[in-house]
């Protein structure tokens, strides 16, 4: 597969179907993680609607995504988002909830309101558990990905893998899962681990 060119182009396709959700997932989560940790009434009114829709499998969500977008790409993208978006923000609220209080009542001393609260307080301060949930939401959105690619023709990875089912290709769906473990294994070491390392290395939460 890799020497005719089918591995590259199904990871391609998986790839940027991963960068869109993803991206749109942190768009959505991170401002909802700060808006949730930081105003009572929406924390109320929002936490547990996303806690119970967090416990919903990914997968569950394609059946709707279907019949809303069809047999699209925004079906998978949709998919994708809906798996993470809401650990995103989840943790982001936490780490919100867990800044210091004594540095919010030193903003409101020297009069920090508004964006320059949540841009220049709030984001730096739960930095080290916004980069734990941004993780978190990555593992989550390449799971939704392969559940989603695995249901319908779509050229990625997931769709490698049912046509080697359904050919009886035992070697080929051994090679993709073992693909699907390198790219999910090189992006969490090489990427998340390395930046969350050196952010608890500045922060002061970790040893140099």
């Amino acid at each position: 597969m890799a020497r005719d060119g089918r591995l590259w182009d199904a990871l391609v396709r998986s790839l940027s179907r991963l960068a869109q959700g993803y991206g749109l997932s942190v768009l959505i989560g991170v401002p909802l993680g700060l808006v949730m940790g930081r105003a009572a009434i929406v924390r109320r009114s929002l936490r547990p609607l996303v806690v119970g829709l967090q416990a919903l499998p990914s997968i569950c969500w394609l059946p709707l995504a279907l019949l809303w977008f069809g047999l699209t790409e925004t079906s998978i993208i949709f998919v994708v988002v809906m798996g993470s978006v809401l650990a995103i923000a989840i943790s982001v609220e936490d780490g919100v909830m867990g800044v210091d209080p004594l540095l919010l009542r030193m903003s409101a001393t020297y009069g920090v309101r508004g964006p320059r609260l949540f841009a220049g307080v709030l984001l730096p301060a739960a930095l080290p558990s916004i980069v734990t949930g941004l993780k978190l939401g990555w593992s989550f959105a390449w799971r939704a990905l392969m559940a989603g690619e695995l249901l319908y023709v779509s050229g990625g990875l997931g769709q490698l893998l049912t046509m080697g089912r359904e050919l009886m290709e035992i070697p080929q769906v051994m090679a993709v899962m073992v693909c699907i473990i390198a790219v999910g294994t090189f992006i969490d070491r090489v990427l998340f681990q390395t930046v969350e390392l050196r952010i608890r290395r500045r922060w002061g939460l970790a040893a140099s």
